[in-house]
């Protein structure tokens, strides 16, 4: 199923390269992307407040006990061998799997191990396509 499917979902599926993707952007309609078999859920975390007003410089822990997934950064800083946020949309979640709700539970088992400070998600992401 391809129904809501966002950047980082279509990047972990593709078979392609990510440079020829970002290369041809501008022509992306003229290019073919070999897509596999795998479904894609992606889990997007949160500074607490956000979309209002949110703050920034909290530490991020966990990212180095996350393996096999691709994290998406978007609000993040590296300082002193650090992440910290800086921004609303602090990080993206990407797993995949032979089915929906595999890729689904492995991207909530993966932010289990991801904190900062007033972090939050949407828990209900992808059920309605279950």
């Amino acid at each position: 199923c391809n129904k809501n499917l966002g950047a980082e979902d279509y990047l972990k599926i593709s078979e392609s390269s990510y440079f020829i993707i970002i290369e041809n952007i501008p022509k992306f309609n003229d290019i073919k992307l070999s897509i596999t078999e795998n479904h894609a859920a992606t889990v997007i975390l949160v500074s607490g407040g956000y979309p209002e007003s949110y703050e920034k410089g909290k530490t991020i822990t966990g990212l180095n006990d996350i393996s096999n997934e691709l994290i998406f950064h978007a609000g993040t800083i590296k300082k002193d061998n650090t992440f910290i946020t800086n921004g609303g949309r602090v990080l993206a979640v990407t797993s995949t799997a032979k089915d929906f709700k595999k890729a689904l539970k492995t991207s909530y088992s993966k932010i289990d191990k991801i904190n900062f400070d007033r972090m939050n998600y949407r828990n209900d992401i992808g059920f309605d396509l279950l």
